[in-house]
């Protein structure tokens, strides 16, 4: 069973057609993930149906418009800093004690920390990434198992957004990119 949270209905009604097209059941959660109460009531909901959590698969990002270092909009970067780590950090203390000891829990490392015009996002991901490196050291004797993983440059909306023009073709598949992190994500 897959529970699904996302901020639109309609990307999470998408998600559920293909979940039901492969065979499986969904739970849709349109929800904000930088609101903790509510991420508390989702945990809660998911301990009083099932009891535990064996997957958690975070992909939740902002990506604040490319802008030097001097301009960073400050509406840009409390964004950034509220989904990318606030929010990560939320979810990490109402979520692990679901997963336990043999839950598994994915991040995805975008590494632009440091590189120019990407101020919000690299530091905001790399400060998430900072947190999952920790929790993942945190657990390794005791639970959960974190994973981080790097995705090969995808075509996808937030990537033609910081690079417009670029040859998408060149770029891998979100389908055949998933398709090579799912084992890695099953473990």
């Amino acid at each position: 069973h897959v529970v699904a949270v996302a901020r639109t209905v309609g990307g999470l009604e998408e998600l559920d057609d293909r979940i039901r097209a492969a065979g499986g059941q969904a739970t849709l959660a349109p929800m904000d993930i930088t609101v903790p109460e509510a991420m508390r009531q989702l945990a809660r909901s998911i301990f009083d149906r099932w009891g535990r959590l064996d997957l958690w698969v975070h992909a939740a990002v902002h990506a604040g418009p490319l802008a030097p270092a001097g301009h960073l909009a400050a509406k840009d970067l409390d964004k950034s800093i509220a989904i990318n780590l606030r929010a990560t950090a939320d979810l990490i203390g109402v979520l692990s004690p679901l997963l336990g000891p043999t839950g598994r829990a994915v991040f995805f490392d975008d590494p632009r920390g440091g590189e120019k015009f990407f101020g919000h996002y690299g530091a905001t991901k790399a400060a998430q990434i900072a947190l999952a490196q920790s929790w993942q050291a945190e657990g390794e004797r005791i639970g959960p198992h974190v994973t981080i993983l790097q995705p090969q440059p995808m075509s996808t909306a937030t990537r033609a957004r910081f690079y417009p023009g670029e040859d998408r073709a060149a770029l891998a598949h979100p389908t055949d990119e998933a398709q090579r992190l799912l084992p890695l994500i099953l473990g």
